[in-house]
């Protein structure tokens, strides 16, 4: 018989976040599958756990896939872990999972807490119906164009962010989806975990001012589109238009502007720029 994949979450901040039942898990397991195997030696050794690890991140995977399901084939027991939080959640858990599920392993989860639900309990923002999309993507076009598709969603949106991108991914926020209600979160449960509030411009205009860089993995919560006071929905043109509008703002010349919302949005890139002129 094969033996069991343990989905252990750890703390996200607040070592008094560990669970019993996942420091039991780990103690009982024949190894640990673990993102960063010195971040999680440390949780390790603060709670006298001596156990085998194995690193398992997003450039070991292919690698180390085969390694894991084998050995559990052969009936050991394994744990797989994240730095902080749920592993599979924006995370290479995933692939463990679904290679599990593929060779019927038996799974079962630990859970633990998580980075997004925590921080959209403290948003402030509506928690009944929201839509998780972890990094936006590091391609401009791509980024936008993810944007673009969420622009009318009645959805409160959760992304996560790296402190580098923080200020540019607020202004294409805010050239996409317009001014909207935002809680920016970071360093949860932590000794200076801090909610801002805010709307997305004053947020930027913040961030802009401040004489301290942005630092730490941030959680950003957007409030969901409204929805629209009568019946006549916006044309996929002016749509188009506005985007271009935005991305002039951001200092591109209106050709290349239209240029770039033509791909994003399917438009004619002809049309598009004679809406343009025509605001001169």
């Amino acid at each position: 018989m094969s033996g069991t994949l343990y989905i252990v979450g750890t703390p996200i901040g607040n070592l008094g976040d560990f669970s019993q039942r996942a420091k039991q898990v780990l103690e009982s397991v024949d190894f640990i599958a673990a993102e960063d195997t010195r971040v999680t030696l440390k949780l390790l050794n603060k709670f006298k756990i001596k156990k085998p690890l194995i690193s398992y991140h997003e450039h070991s995977k292919s690698q180390r896939l085969g390694q894991i399901v084998s050995r559990l084939l052969e009936g050991q027991s394994a744990a797989i872990v994240s730095d902080a939080g749920m592993p599979c959640i924006s995370d290479p858990g995933e692939s463990l999972v679904k290679m599990c599920v593929e060779s019927s392993i038996e799974m079962t989860v630990v859970p633990g807490p998580t980075a997004l639900i925590s921080a959209l309990c403290l948003s402030g923002l509506e928690t009944f119906r929201f839509a998780f999309y972890g990094f936006l993507s590091t391609n401009r076009k791509s980024r936008l164009k993810t944007l673009l598709e969420l622009q009318n969603l009645q959805l409160t949106l959760i992304f996560y962010e790296a402190p580098h991108k923080l200020i540019s991914t607020l202004k294409d926020l805010l050239n996409v989806l317009g001014d909207r209600k935002i809680a920016i979160v970071k360093e949860l449960t932590k000794i200076h975990e801090n909610v801002q509030r805010a709307t997305i411009s004053s947020a930027i205009d913040f961030f802009e001012k401040s004489s301290v860089n942005p630092k730490g993995e941030y959680v950003l919560i957007v409030q969901g589109a409204q929805a629209a006071k009568d019946s006549k929905a916006p044309l996929a043109l002016d749509e188009a238009a506005d985007l271009a509008r935005a991305l002039v703002k951001q200092g591109l010349r209106p050709v290349d502007a239209a240029k770039q919302a033509a791909k994003i949005t399917n438009n004619k890139k002809r049309q598009i720029y004679n809406l343009l002129l025509a605001e001169k």
